[in-house]
């Protein structure tokens, strides 16, 4: 007879345990790859909002949060459309591998490098590991609200995010992809006028 705590492939605990262990990994690979693990300021915010600030993408939340959300939203549906006999757990733990993966990308010294050449991130270091794990919790919010929300509000608050996010720092998720990978002069020019 098993017993009621066995791991079985099926069990949520199994997927909770999953992604735990992921997102720890995560930081494992991330502290390895010699990212700070908090801001050098020495102390942990739970809001940063000046994107011009060395602090930046190193205390839990800042502008680019809602971009985590809005990939939580977009993992959901994606998953959703592409995984339809997926568990939900278990897309949630593909989504957690994807966000994982960026994480890891994005803080390697060539991506590090591409944000200071083509977007308005100049002094762009990285994030610190507690900003890379909380960006994963963030993208799990987004995640869980796709999951609970109609499709149509999720598209709504996807756009909401990014609207807010343009008008308040002239970046988004949106921006941010664009820029990376056809960095064009007009839309650098408009986000450092802001």
């Amino acid at each position: 007879m098993a017993s009621r705590f066995a791991l079985s492939p099926h069990s949520r605990t199994t997927a909770i345990l999953a992604g735990v262990v992921l997102t720890a990994l995560t930081a494992v690979i991330l502290l390895g790859m010699g990212r700070e693990p908090i801001c050098t300021c020495g102390t942990v915010k739970l809001w940063s909002g000046d994107v011009a600030s060395a602090e930046n993408s190193q205390h839990i939340a800042d502008w680019y949060t809602p971009s985590h959300i809005v990939h939580g939203l977009l993992f959901y549906w994606a998953l959703h459309l592409l995984t339809p006999s997926l568990a939900l757990r278990w897309r949630a733990v593909a989504a957690i591998v994807i966000e994982a993966a960026w994480e890891i990308v994005e803080n390697s010294p060539p991506v590090i490098e591409r944000y200071r050449e083509v977007t308005i991130a100049m002094g762009y270091i990285g994030d610190s590991v507690i900003n890379s794990v909380f960006d994963i919790v963030w993208m799990l919010l987004g995640f869980w609200l796709a999951l609970r929300l109609p499709v149509a509000a999720s598209v709504a608050l996807g756009l909401a995010l990014e609207i807010v996010a343009a008008a308040v720092i002239r970046d988004n998720l949106t921006l941010n992809v664009l820029m990376l990978l056809w960095p064009l002069d007009a839309v650098r020019e408009w986000q450092q006028a802001g």
